[in-house]
């Protein structure tokens, strides 16, 4: 990326990097090491072009919520249905909705966006 002159690190972490939950010790500490690191590296690494974010998701449909699903019993459905008043918007978010802030971060509509984190959480953290 030097050599090119630019590139973009962009980082994905969770909500809990920002707000921790209780019992959630291990990772919400090595979550919120990783929003640091975002924020010292893109330091680093801006005057050469480099720009470095993250995003910090929420309850995003995916894989291991169909394994939690099937761990609780639930068909997946029932189990987003449950999920669902978790989240200001009523619903888990997509995974398309997750691809199209990075597609924003990795573009040059964010060519001034460094050390940012961005949630993608559906309203759901206290932070910004």
């Amino acid at each position: 990326m030097r050599a090119q002159g630019q590139g973009r690190i962009i980082n994905i972490s969770m909500a809990g990097a920002k707000q921790p939950h209780a019992a959630s010790f291990p990772t919400s500490v090595s979550r919120a090491a990783g929003l640091a690191f975002t924020k010292a590296l893109s330091k680093e690494v801006a005057a050469d072009g480099i720009l470095v974010n993250a995003i910090a998701l929420g309850w995003i449909k995916s894989h291991q919520q169909e394994l939690r699903a099937k761990q609780a019993g639930l068909a997946i459905d029932e189990h987003y249905r449950q999920l669902a008043p978790k989240v200001p918007l009523q619903r888990l978010g997509e995974p398309d909705e997750v691809a199209s802030v990075i597609v924003f971060l990795a573009s040059a509509a964010a060519s001034y966006v460094t050390g940012s984190c961005i949630n993608v959480d559906g309203g759901t953290s206290g932070v910004l």
